[in-house]
């Protein structure tokens, strides 16, 4: 798995270690719910929000507070990606809105 896969993970893990569960050991595996595990509750999940959208620089919309997005580490880092992506992708132009100037530059 590339680096920067794994890092999203290992960041949302070290986060949640530091500063929802104060250091206190707590196994669990990325897969675990973790309001269903009682891992962070819902003010968490904002302390959670907060960290991604400073880390990452993206912003979680209201209709993304879900657990489909936010309720496992694995869903965390896949929700990251997608969000990524799609920001990545929204900043690109689109290929047939080329400008008359940028046609002449380009042919």
């Amino acid at each position: 798995m590339p680096e920067k896969m794994l890092s999203i993970e290992q960041d949302v893990r070290s986060f949640i270690q530091n500063n929802l569960l104060f250091g206190q050991e707590l196994t669990f595996n990325d897969e675990d719910s973790f309001l269903e595990a009682g891992i962070i509750d819902s003010t968490g999940i904002l302390e959670l929000v907060h960290f991604l959208e400073e880390q990452y620089g993206l912003k979680v919309e209201d209709n993304e507070l879900s657990p489909e997005n936010l309720d496992s580490v694995s869903r965390v880092g896949m929700y990251v990606r997608t969000k990524d992506s799609t920001h990545r992708t929204a900043a690109l132009p689109a290929p047939d809105r080329i400008s008359a100037a940028e046609d002449r530059e380009i042919g």
